[in-house]
């Protein structure tokens, strides 16, 4: 899912660099990924509009990567179906088996309870390593 995407919707990015939606966003783009910000709260991250939500984005969404409560991770997944995302990332500590089942129905694929940044570093050392 890594190496294929291009674009990731990150749902609950705040724009405090103290919190770790921040932290990971920003790594996200300092390795090359675009990043669309998806928080009603903020008006902006990173100097990049946010939306409100999936349904306001207008581009392709490789990966919609959830910093959210595992239990307000539904209605995400189902907005992701609907935008025709190509992969969900719950980030570390964040885990909706029925949300997941609902993707994987839908034929998107899903990571749940794994930081993306972590998970990128190890690819990019296997990578490296070969």
């Amino acid at each position: 899912m890594l190496e294929s995407a291009e674009t990731i919707a990150v749902v609950g990015l705040s724009d405090n660099p103290e919190r770790s939606s921040y932290g990971v966003a920003k790594y996200l783009m300092n390795v090359g990924y675009k990043i669309i910000p998806v928080n009603p709260k903020v008006k902006e991250v990173f100097g990049i509009k946010s939306a409100a939500s999936l349904k306001e984005i207008t581009e392709q969404v490789d990966i919609v990567n959830i910093f959210r409560r595992s239990e307000l991770v539904l209605p995400v997944v189902k907005e992701a179906i609907e935008i025709h995302a190509k992969g969900i990332w719950m980030q570390e500590g964040v885990y909706n088996e029925n949300a997941a089942e609902i993707a994987r129905n839908a034929g998107i694929p899903v990571i749940m309870d794994n930081c993306i940044a972590v998970a990128h570093r190890i690819v990019k050392y296997q990578l490296h390593q070969q």
